[in-house]
C-alpha cells in the first residue's frame, strides 16, 4: 500500500479502532456474584512480590545483553482462591523496574469493587491511576483473569471459546553470539520447529548468525532485528538476502519512529514484516496497517489480556498477520499468554525455557507445540 494511501487509511479508520474493537470477552462477566450467605463480606486482596529470572544463556540482542531478567508477581486472592499475574521487566521496558511496578501496584485499592468479575470496571481504573507501568498493569491484569477463571473453574481459553488445539508452534530464540555458541544453541533447539534468529549488528554478523544456524538445521526460521537496520534501502536489500536463505518473515527490522521508511520497505519486501517495538497498544494497531503486515503482541506491553484480546480483534479486521511474543518471564506470565495463542498466526512464547528458576508450571510444548492444560485461569501451579 501506498503512503499516501495509508495515512487515508489511518485518518478514516481510527473511529473504527476505537469504537469497534472487542472488549475482552470475560467482561460479559461483570454482573455475576457469587451467591453465598457470606458473599457480602468477602473481599478482594492483593500481595506484590517480586523475583529474579536467570538466564540458562547470556541474552544479547541489537544493542544490550543481560544474564538476569528481574520480574513482579501480584496475586489477588477473594474467598480462599488466588490468582497469580507475573510480567518481566527487561531493560528495553525503559523507566519501568520492580521498584517502579511495585510502587504502582501499591497504588490499587480494591476496596472500592464488590467483586472480582467486575473485569472491565477494575481494569480501567487500573489503567487510569496512571500512564505507562503497562508491566505493572499486565501483572494485575493476569492476577485476575486468572482469579475469574478459578473461579469459574473454567480455563481462560475455554471462557472465550478459542480451541486450544488451533495454538500453534513456537519459535524457539537464538540471540546474538558467537558461532561456536549459535551452533550450540541450535543443536539444544532440536525439540522446535521454529527457530528465531536476532539480528540487527552489521552485515557480516547478521549474515554469520543465519548461515551458522542453517549450517546446522534447514528448520523453518524467523528473524527478529530489533530496530538495528537504519536505512530501508539496506533494510530491504537483506530482506531479499533472508528471502533467499528461506525466512519465514522479518521482525522490527527498523527504528519504531521511521514508520514512513517503514512503509516503503513493507511495500517492497518479498518477506512479511512484523512490528514489536512499533507495536505497543490498541491505538497503535491501525497506525501501522500498511507500515507493517502483522503485529506481535507482548502483555507486558499492552497491559494485558483484557486489552490483548481487544489488539487480536483490531488486528483480525485490518487483515494483520498475529503474533504473541514474550520476554524473559516465568511460566506464569507465558501460560496466560498462551491463553490467547490459539488466536495468532505466529507464536514466540519460549521465555520460560530460556530461564533457570522457574517457580510456577504450566503450559507446556509438545513437539514444539504450545499445548494447553485444562486447569483453570491461566492454568499454572506454584512449584
Amino acid at each position: 500500500m501506498k503512503n499516501y494511501s495509508r495515512r487515508d487509511f489511518i485518518k478514516s479508520s481510527a473511529a473504527l479502532a476505537a469504537a469497534g474493537a472487542l472488549i475482552g470477552p470475560l467482561s460479559a462477566c461483570k454482573n455475576i456474584n457469587i451467591n453465598t450467605k457470606s458473599g457480602h463480606n468477602k473481599k478482594m486482596t492483593l500481595k506484590i512480590s517480586s523475583h529474579l529470572l536467570k538466564q540458562v544463556h547470556t541474552f544479547t540482542i541489537s544493542g544490550f545483553s543481560r544474564d538476569t531478567t528481574p520480574a513482579i508477581l501480584a496475586e489477588i486472592s477473594y474467598d480462599g482462591i488466588t490468582g497469580y499475574g507475573e510480567a518481566g521487566l527487561p531493560p528495553y521496558m525503559v523507566g519501568q523496574t520492580v521498584e517502579t511496578a511495585t510502587q504502582f501496584l501499591e497504588q490499587i485499592d480494591l476496596s472500592q469493587f464488590s467483586s472480582p468479575f467486575l473485569i472491565d470496571d477494575i481494569l480501567t481504573y487500573v489503567d487510569n491511576i496512571a500512564p505507562n507501568n503497562t508491566c505493572a498493569k499486565a501483572a494485575f491484569d493476569i492476577a485476575l483473569h486468572d482469579l475469574v477463571g478459578k473461579l469459574l473453574d473454567k480455563p481462560l481459553h475455554l471462557l472465550w471459546g478459542y480451541n486450544k488445539e488451533k495454538a500453534p508452534s513456537t519459535s524457539f530464540t537464538i540471540g546474538i553470539d558467537t558461532e561456536e555458541v549459535i551452533r550450540e544453541k541450535t543443536l539444544e533447539a532440536a525439540p522446535f520447529n521454529i527457530l528465531k534468529v536476532k539480528l540487527g549488528v552489521d552485515e557480516a554478523t547478521d549474515k554469520m548468525l543465519v548461515n551458522t544456524v542453517r549450517s546446522v538445521t534447514d528448520k523453518p526460521m524467523v528473524v527478529d532485528v530489533n530496530q538495528g537496520w537504519k536505512d530501508k534501502h539496506y533494510a530491504l536489500e537483506m530482506i531479499h538476502w533472508l528471502h533467499e536463505k528461506g525466512i519465514l518473515f522479518v521482525e522490527q527490522p527498523m527504528p519504531k519512529e521511521i514508520i514512513d521508511d517503514m512503509a516503503w520497505v513493507t511495500e517492497r519486501s518479498p518477506l512479511p514484516t512484523i512490528a514489536d517495538e512499533s507495536c505497543q497498544r490498541l491505538v497503535d494497531v491501525p497506525k501501522l496497517h500498511g507500515a507493517f503486515t502483522g503485529i506481535n503482541l507482548k502483555l507486558i506491553k499492552c497491559t494485558g489480556l483484557r486489552e490483548a484480546n481487544k489488539m487480536i480483534a483490531t488486528a483480525q479486521a485490518y487483515g494483520m498477520y498475529r503474533m504473541i511474543g514474550c520476554t524473559s518471564e516465568s511460566s506464569c506470565a507465558i501460560s496466560a499468554a498462551a491463553q490467547i495463542a490459539p488466536m495468532m498466526d505466529f507464536a514466540d512464547l519460549d521465555g520460560n525455557l530460556l530461564i533457570s528458576n522457574d517457580p510456577f508450571k504450566g503450559m507446556e510444548i509438545v513437539d514444539g507445540k504450545i499445548t494447553l492444560n485444562d486447569l483453570p485461569g491461566i492454568g499454572v501451579e506454584k512449584i
